[in-house]
């Protein structure tokens, strides 16, 4: 294979770049942008919270193994395309609605239409050659990591000042010229595969036999409960830093802020203890870096500053970067290299179920023992989390280099 490829991969990291940088500076403000908007049938704005998360999550869902058939069938090139561009046309509508019900409805399409990333991975997966698949898609998870890191920052800067329209059209351009770059840019000489669209029996009947291999059911109830306990708070923290701040004045910028430092110490700290795992094996990793997040989400309830919830979920996010990078590794320890596809493809189905209920039972704790009972019901499940991998989790049985993960939740 020539040098294609690499004019390819640094196309996909720029037009990555803008896409992660779009999605991630609207996402910290949304609980903020359903107050602002209000309801139209009286639900509470806790419950809208959560649901303006899970709506997207749970669409995702349910579409991403269609879309992943459709690209092994039509081209990876056309679903990246499919995904920027429908993203873009569907943020675009959310700066002109009227209530918070409308912003629900057109984040669950969007959780339909879009899936960059998933997209963005298989074409980069497909044309790199093997020998440095490694290289590229890390590439593209210091994209992602770049973008995820500042586009908090530059959206509640620009909502502070202009409001939430302004941060949407923004987001809008931005996934738009993402998606003429990846068209006018990237030529894929794409072959369909043979067996694409295999029965989905099979495809089930696959998972169940993974989830009873040793070490992987347990990996993927870390997995999910993990997951749980970072995005339950998701909702939550944005009301929670305006409760801190005592009105609504700066409060998009400091939100932001809080998201970014968040997700750049997870970014740093994911390569830093990957590699850590490397060498000293990945299950002591995750079990101390665990039982540190748990530790530290219960003092969270007690802030009474924003700058005590940034530094506090700061040194979450480093130690968050001992969990989900090793987790994946454990698993390809627990499992064999020709099983890859279908053992991360259910990883990807246990993240979204947790995503598309954890916001849910955030806004629900919330609702019953106020904001600051959510950051202890996170500690909690965190502890259980660590009763689970301490009681259950074996020693993978092979040594396995970290895969490349994305350090953040994956909401495009």
């Amino acid at each position: 294979m020539g040098k294609g490829w690499e004019r390819t991969l640094y196309i996909m990291f720029f037009a990555q770049l803008m896409t992660a940088v779009g999605f991630s500076s609207i996402f910290p403000f949304l609980p903020l942008y359903v107050t602002e908007l209000g309801s139209s049938t009286g639900a509470s704005i806790e419950l809208l919270s959560g649901l303006v998360f899970s709506a997207q999550a749970f669409t995702m869902m349910l579409m991403s193994p269609i879309w992943g058939s459709l690209a092994d069938r039509y081209g990876r090139k056309l679903m990246v395309v499919r995904s920027t561009i429908g993203g873009s046309v569907l943020l675009l509508a959310m700066a002109y609605v009227q209530s918070a019900e409308q912003l629900v409805l057109l984040r669950a399409i969007q959780g339909a239409i879009t899936g960059t990333l998933a997209a963005s991975n298989a074409l980069v997966a497909a044309i790199a050659p093997k020998e440095r698949s490694g290289y590229a898609m890390g590439m593209l998870t210091v994209s992602v990591g770049t973008g995820v890191a500042i586009g908090p920052l530059i959206g509640g800067a620009v909502a502070d000042l202009y409001g939430y329209g302004a941060a949407f059209f923004v987001t809008a351009a931005m996934l738009f010229l993402s998606g003429v770059l990846v068209l006018v840019g990237v030529e894929e000489k794409f072959e369909p595969d043979e067996n694409a669209g295999g029965s989905s029996t099979g495809v089930i009947a696959t998972w169940f036999a993974l989830l009873k291999t040793k070490g992987l059911g347990i990996a993927y109830g870390i997995r999910f409960m993990s997951q749980l306990g970072r995005m339950m708070i998701v909702p939550i923290t944005p009301l929670f830093v305006q409760e801190l701040m005592g009105g609504t004045e700066g409060v998009n910028t400091v939100t932001g802020l809080v998201t970014g430092v968040y997700a750049g110490m997870l970014t740093v700290s994911s390569i830093y203890l990957g590699r850590l795992g490397d060498r000293v094996g990945h299950r002591r990793v995750v079990l101390v870096s665990v039982l540190l997040v748990a530790l530290l989400y219960l003092p969270q309830s007690m802030v009474t500053q924003s700058w005590q919830l940034l530094a506090l979920l700061a040194l979450v996010g480093a130690a968050m970067g001992g969990v989900i990078p090793t987790v994946s590794a454990l698993m390809a320890g627990y499992s064999s290299a020709g099983e890859a596809g279908m053992v991360y493809g259910l990883d990807n189905s246990v993240r979204a179920a947790a995503r598309s209920i954890a916001p849910l039972i955030g806004s629900f704790v919330a609702l019953w023992f106020g904001l600051r009972g959510a950051f202890v019901a996170t500690g909690v499940i965190f502890g259980l989390t660590w009763i689970l991998a301490a009681l259950r989790l074996p020693e993978p049985t092979t040594h396995v280099e970290t895969p490349v993960q994305e350090p953040s939740p994956r909401h495009w």
